[in-house]
């Protein structure tokens, strides 16, 4: 049998086969540019691993309160090598993305303080945590004010806005590096360093953070290359390399590191507690995997974007531009288009292949939202999924791929729902 006839037996037409294969077949030099960036971060994972001589004591279970956790401070080590910081808490404690950004602004945020969004509003699930929308343990509850400046239309910084923001109150800038639920293009590293760059010329004892989250590894240098005072992540994210069960990391200056740690367990304890609970080796193998696996994840956003840009639908970024994190968004312009793009994703998925998405209302989300993700770990954005909340313009947002091959099943698969629903003009 053939890998056509193999494609076929899953439910990939010929006339779909052909179409994807002629954008590949024009998207050499952009999956090229893929392999060098992940080769460059596989040797800087690996001489962080090398510096720190990591060895199979440092696997070892620890239970309770974790006191004298070698292996799991041999991690943290690593981890701030990695990010070229001063300090790092890796914690399976920290339990997604959302928490790990709560926990370091609440650490490092007091009454009176004011956070400044200089990138528009927050992804959905911030606006409860910073008060937005009002919810119980709120930033706002605490006495911490906010403040946002919308970007320009063009999607660049708003820099007479930004200067006019900043004032004696404000503490701590948030830097969303990707798009989260909108369609502007996701910023790169060189953009986030000047605006860091332009704050701390503002007030320069300003603390810049920057959410990390889809963005580890997908190019050379990280936020905190660029005077980024802490960078925040999932562990189910880009650096778990679709290992990690769970998890998050903030990885930082010193000081602000053991405000987070403190946060995390108690005053007086910080990083000294928080057993590992057999999980080191797959954080360590999931970061050492990690460079690859994000290679296959962007690989299967710029396969995304070359099909549906053929088929005349917006897509950010483009095929042709280059990658700032693994999300491309398809602006599909209907609900019945998103679920069938969905649909695609999940009939492509290794688990719960059979399930059929439907929209629905989910927590921290102010409409209902779609979500196509069959993943070894529950809601890992690393794996093949898809999602997007159901309101103009019908963004559904692709992501992950923990291999180049299932990601371009994943995209074919959304291709032929399109089709067999006659929503897709001849391909």
């Amino acid at each position: 049998m053939t890998t056509n006839e193999m494609y076929q037996q899953l439910g990939i037409s010929p006339e779909v086969l052909d179409f994807g294969q002629r954008v590949l077949d024009g998207l050499d030099e952009e999956m090229s540019r893929v392999d060098d960036i992940a080769e460059y971060n596989q040797a800087k994972v690996l001489s962080a691993m090398h510096k720190n001589r990591l060895n199979a004591t440092h696997f070892n279970l620890s239970s309770g309160y974790g006191y004298d956790d070698e292996g799991r401070d041999n991690l943290e080590r690593v981890y701030a090598d990695v990010f070229h910081t001063e300090a790092a808490l890796v914690r399976p404690q920290i339990t997604c993305g959302t928490h790990a950004l709560a926990l370091a602004l609440g650490a490092n945020l007091l009454p009176g303080d004011e956070l400044l969004s200089p990138v528009g509003a927050p992804y959905d699930t911030l606006e409860e945590v910073i008060g937005i929308r009002p919810s119980p343990g709120s930033l706002r509850e605490y006495g911490v004010s906010y403040r946002q400046v919308d970007l320009l239309p063009d999607g660049s910084f708003d820099y007479d806005g930004i200067r006019a923001a900043i004032h004696e109150k404000t503490k701590l800038v948030t830097i969303q590096r990707s798009k989260g639920y909108a369609t502007r293009p996701s910023f790169s590293v060189e953009e986030i360093g000047k605006l860091i760059a332009f704050c701390k010329n503002c007030k320069p004892d300003i603390i810049c953070m920057v959410d990390n989250c889809y963005g580890e590894l997908v190019e050379r240098q990280e936020p905190t290359d660029v005077g980024a005072d802490m960078v925040v992540g999932s562990l189910i994210k880009n650096l778990g390399g679709g290992l990690a069960p769970t998890g998050g990391y903030v990885c930082g200056r010193q000081d602000l590191i053991d405000r987070c740690a403190y946060r995390l367990s108690a005053p007086g304890l910080g990083k000294e507690v928080g057993a590992n609970l057999g999980l080191l080796t797959s954080f360590y193998q999931g970061l050492f995997l990690a460079p690859t696996v994000v290679a296959s994840s962007v690989k299967g956003a710029i396969f995304t974007a070359g099909c549906y840009e053929a088929l005349g639908f917006r897509v950010v970024p483009g095929s042709r531009e280059v990658r700032r994190d693994i999300i491309q968004a398809v602006e599909l312009g209907s609900r019945e288009a998103m679920c069938a793009f969905c649909k695609g994703i999940q009939a492509a998925a290794p688990v719960d292949s059979y399930v059929t998405p439907e929209p629905w209302a989910m927590p921290g989300y102010d409409s209902d939202v779609i979500m196509a993700a069959g993943a070894f770990v529950q809601g890992a954005s690393i794996e093949l999924s898809a999602d997007g909340p159901i309101r103009p313009p019908y963004a559904v947002y692709f992501q992950g791929g923990l291999t180049w091959y299932h990601a371009k099943l994943g995209v074919l698969m959304s291709l032929q729902k399109l089709h067999d629903a006659g929503l897709l003009p001849n391909l």
